[in-house]
This record gives C-alpha cells, sequence and structure tokens, in this order.
C-alpha cells in the first residue's frame, strides 16, 4: 500500500499542486506548514566558499528528507548579491509567488539591502518551534546583523568570531594589536596575508583594522555618511598602503577564500592569516589540514564577533519547506553537528546550558581536540560595524588594488 507520505510527495513533485503563496505559510499552524513542505524541494542560496560549510548543508539534505521528505538543494553562490538581485529582478518584475530563491544565507549588508526593499518573508523566527531556544540574551548578536535589527526576518544559525591564526613553530609570539601587525609584516615580508577583500564574505580583516584604527570607533556604529567615512577611514588606508607591499606575494595576490589561508600555512608559505572561525586552529588540526602546532588567539583589544542568518525571500517558490530547513537548522542535533570540530566547529546560536539533558548531551559529547579556544581565552568581544560601512570600504579597497596592478605593468 503507498502511505500518505509518499503520495503527497509525488503529488507535488509532479506539479499538480501549486506551491502556496509564501504568506500563507505565516498565517497557518506549524502541523499544516509540516504537511505541505512535504515533497517540496528548498532552494537554499548560500556562499560556496567553505568546503565544511558545503558539506553540513549537504548532511542537513540527508536529515531533512528524512525527517520531512524535504529536499535541500544548494545553490551554491561566489557572490550572495547574486541571489539578492534575482529577488531584487522578480519583484520589480511582479514576480510575487513561485520566486527562484527559498532560502539564502545572508551578510550584513545583503541583509540590509533585502529588509530595506521589503524582499524578506517575515516576520517568520518566532513561527519556528525552535527559536525559543535561542541564546537571545546571552547572545545579542542573535538579534541585529551589523547592528540592523533583524526583527524576525532572518534565523540565526551560527556564532562566528574573529581570530588569528598562527604555527608557534616558526610564530612563537605572533603581534597582539592591529598597529603592531604592521611592524611585524615589515620584518617578516611575505608571512601574513588576507582574502580578497572584495567579496563582502572576506572583508572581515579590513574591518577588524577599521575598528582598532578609526579616531572614533562609535562612529562605526551609525549609518555612514560621506564626511563620516572618510574620516574614519583615513587612517585604516594610510596602514594599509604601507602593509601592502608585506604581504604574501608582496601584496600582488591575494587567497581566493578564507579556506585557501590555512592550506598556505600548512605548505609553511604563511606565518599567520586571519579567520572568522574560533575553533579554526582545532578544526584544522583534527582534520589533519593544519600541523598539531597550529593555534588561533585573539587580539588584546578584542575582535570582532557575528551571527550569521539565513532568511526567506517574500516570494519563495517553496516557503514551507524553507520554514521546516529554517527550524531544523535551529534544532539541537543540527546545532551539536555545526559546532562538532570534527565538521565545522561553529559556536552554537544556542542556550545550551538550559536545553534538555538528551540535547545537552550532545554538546557534552563533542570531541576537545588540542588549539580550541576557552571562553576566557576568546577575550571580549567587539560588535560590528553598521552594515553601511563594509560595502564602501570592500569597494575602496578593490579599487586600490586594482589601480596599483595597473600601474605595475
Amino acid at each position: 500500500m503507498i502511505s500518505r507520505r509518499t503520495l503527497l510527495g509525488a503529488v507535488a513533485a509532479s506539479g499538480l499542486i501549486a506551491p502556496r503563496a509564501p504568506a500563507a505559510a505565516m498565517a497557518r499552524p506549524w502541523s499544516d506548514v509540516e504537511r505541505c513542505g512535504r515533497g517540496q524541494t528548498v532552494f537554499f542560496n548560500a556562499w560556496d566558499g567553505d568546503g565544511r560549510t558545503n558539506a553540513l548543508i549537504a548532511w542537513a539534505n540527508e536529515r531533512m528528507r528524512m525527517l520531512h521528505d524535504v529536499t535541500v538543494r544548494h545553490v551554491r553562490l561566489s557572490d550572495t548579491a547574486d541571489a539578492v538581485r534575482r529577488v531584487s529582478a522578480e519583484k520589480a518584475a511582479g514576480r510575487a509567488s513561485d520566486g527562484s530563491v527559498d532560502m539564502i544565507w545572508l551578510n550584513g549588508p545583503n541583509f540590509l539591502t533585502m529588509k530595506r526593499q521589503g524582499l524578506l518573508l517575515g516576520p517568520v523566527l518566532d513561527r519556528l518551534p525552535n527559536a525559543g531556544l535561542i541564546n537571545r540574551a546571552g547572545k545579542p548578536e542573535t538579534l541585529v546583523d551589523f547592528t540592523e535589527p533583524t526583527d524576525g526576518l532572518g534565523v540565526p544559525w551560527r556564532m562566528a568570531q574573529v581570530v588569528f591564526v598562527h604555527d608557534t613553530a616558526r610564530l612563537a609570539a605572533p603581534p597582539r594589536t592591529v598597529a603592531a601587525m604592521l611592524g611585524w609584516a615589515a620584518t617578516h615580508p611575505g608571512r601574513l596575508t588576507h582574502p580578497r577583500a572584495a567579496d563582502l564574505m572576506d572583508a572581515t580583516f579590513l574591518m577588524q583594522a577599521l575598528i582598532e584604527l578609526a579616531p572614533d570607533p562609535a562612529i562605526l556604529r551609525r549609518e555612514a555618511s560621506a564626511a563620516g567615512y572618510a574620516a574614519a577611514t583615513a587612517p585604516l588606508w594610510a596602514w594599509y598602503d604601507a602593509l601592502r607591499p608585506h604581504l604574501w606575494h608582496g601584496g600582488a595576490d591575494f587567497p581566493a577564500s578564507g579556506p585557501a589561508q590555512a592550506a598556505l600555512l600548512a605548505a609553511a608559505e604563511i606565518d599567520l592569516f586571519i579567520s572568522s572561525n574560533p575553533t579554526e586552529a582545532a578544526t584544522g588540526i583534527a582534520r589533519g589540514a593544519l600541523p598539531p602546532s597550529v593555534r588561533a588567539y585573539v587580539l588584546d583589544g578584542g575582535t570582532l564577533t557575528s551571527c550569521s542568518f539565513v532568511a526567506i525571500p517574500f516570494n519563495a517558490g517553496h516557503a514551507d519547506a524553507a520554514l521546516l530547513l529554517a527550524d531544523f537548522l535551529l534544532s539541537p542535533e543540527a546545532q551539536a553537528q555545526a559546532a562538532n570540530p570534527d565538521h565545522l566547529g561553529a559556536p552554537s546560536v544556542l542556550a545550551v546550558d538550559r536545553l534538555p539533558p538528551a540535547d545537552r548531551a550532545r554538546f557534552d559529547a563533542l570531541p576537545h581536540p588540542p588549539g580550541l579556544l576557552t571562553a576566557a581565552e576568546l577575550g571580549h568581544t567587539l560588535p560590528e560595524p553598521h552594515a553601511s560601512w563594509m560595502t564602501p570600504v570592500a569597494a575602496e579597497w578593490e579599487r586600490r588594488v586594482t589601480r596599483q596592478a595597473r600601474s605595475r605593468r
């Protein structure tokens, strides 16, 4: 006998049942969302630059198929703005439903754009059964993205904090401030690098430096103005212009992504790199990608902390299934999988100490490999600048690099 679940999935896949309008998913009981989401495919648009994140999404696909008969299709992005532009174009064309993007992993500037243009479905966060597990009080970053309140439009799914990674066998005493990094690089040319900052996902190196070097860091918490931007960033560009000739390959080339830096460190081409994953050293050692002598540390003045969000576009073609996926990413099972240093090593957004014993045990059982930083070692964290700062900083970096590259020809 064919089960009702199989029949529903087959009918949905055949196209005989059209996807519900996205807004309808917001007004029905959760049990109805579960029922209507079965058999759907979620087109999850997410950055393709980290193999460990890609593996987590593939694992989530397996679990979603088992739990909800939902397929997660990873639409691999080199630039998140591509998906944002797609949704914006669909809105301009009057495509209010059956959109091509069901879920998107957003960073601050892109979230701000989608929120201001009315491109997001929601509020969705408190529709999710697992939303009550989020550590909102202890991790206020789960409610804001680059100072912009998410207002329930974004669903937090992983924490991040900037660390610097070095091989203690070659660099026992790394620079502890951004300013000291310049002097160290000058005496150790070619041993420091950072990813291409033109990609907003990889502009963190410049944003960390901006916070330390800005004459008044408080201005970074507000929306950037032309005059304020020029004054705040002048010390950054003076520092970077002096630093760049001492970078790997003389600052003429940059790693394609954050993970590419780890390969350079393992190959002894560099001694120091930046990461947004505080478990970068521990996970690299656990996977055999980094030597056991590698460690991570934070700067004396603190480092940027942030939260990654997923969101559902206003016209998502499969909003029910997208809600199911967003809720699953908040489950203790998925959060423990992401926190496992053998996999991703991303700190959880949940209040782990308040979970039921069985779910808390998932985290207690996680391995603690060498190089895993304690809460005390992570030190105090720094809030992200307003999202309006990152885009012009990244664009200015690209202009400077392009101009200097042309002058060398």
